[in-house]
C-alpha cells in the first residue's frame, strides 16, 4: 500500500512520517517532491576502490547553478531530512528532471524504516546539464509493511549533506566478498 498525498501530509502533521522543511505545496497524489541541496561532492581518484574510503571535492552550487557534466558521478543531497519508523520511504528522479538528461537515485530507491536524515542522491547526466540548489529533483512515496520492524541503525544515519559511500566498512580489505 502506498501513501496518498493527503495521507503523507496527515502523517507528517501526527509524526508518522518526518519531513524538515515540509512544505505542503510541494505534496503530489501519492508521493512528496524532494529539493538539491547546496553541495555537491565528487571523487577525485582515477580509480574509485570499493574497499575504502576514496577522497571527494566539496562543490558549492552557486546562485547561476551548476554544470553537471557527461561521464562524472556527483553526489548532491535533500534539503529536506526525511524518514520514518513506519513506513518504507522510495526516492526517484522527477520524470521532469529525467526528460532532462538527468538521472537521479537509479540504483539505492529504497530507504531503510528508521532512517532519518538528508538523502544522498547519485546524479549523473547524459548531456552537460545546469542543476540550481532548491530545485525539485526527486519524490519520495511511503509504502505500508507487514511484519515486525527493526529499525535502521547504520552508518549514514543522520545524514547531513551528500555522503561519500561508506562501502569499504562492510567488509575488510582483502576478505573474499560473497557472490
Amino acid at each position: 500500500m502506498i501513501l496518498t498525498g493527503p495521507e503523507i501530509d496527515s502523517a507528517v502533521a501526527d509524526g508518522r512520517v518526518r519531513i524538515v522543511p515540509f512544505a505542503p505545496d510541494q505534496t503530489n497524489p501519492n508521493s512528496y517532491n524532494i529539493r538539491l541541496g547546496p553541495t555537491l561532492l565528487t571523487y577525485t581518484s582515477e580509480v574509485i576502490d570499493a574497499h575504502r574510503a576514496n577522497p571527494t571535492r566539496s562543490v558549492p552550487i552557486g546562485g547561476d547553478g551548476y554544470v553537471l557534466q557527461p561521464g562524472e558521478l556527483y553526489l548532491g543531497h535533500t534539503v529536506e531530512e526525511v524518514g520514518s519508523d513506519l513506513f518504507v520511504p522510495l526516492l526517484f528522479g522527477r520524470s521532469s528532471v529525467g526528460r532532462l538528461g538527468l538521472f537521479v537515485e537509479i540504483t539505492a530507491p529504497i530507504g531503510d524504516i528508521g532512517f532519518h536524515g538528508q538523502w544522498t542522491l547519485m546524479l549523473s547526466s547524459v548531456r552537460p546539464l545546469r542543476v540550481y540548489a532548491g530545485m525539485k529533483i526527486g519524490q519520495v512515496m511511503f509504502f505500508a509493511t507487514t511484519g515486525a520492524v527493526t529499525p535502521y541503525r547504520g552508518k549514514y544515519q543522520g545524514a547531513a549533506g551528500p555522503q561519500p559511500s561508506q562501502y569499504w566498512r562492510d567488509t575488510p580489505r582483502g576478505e573474499a566478498v560473497p557472490s
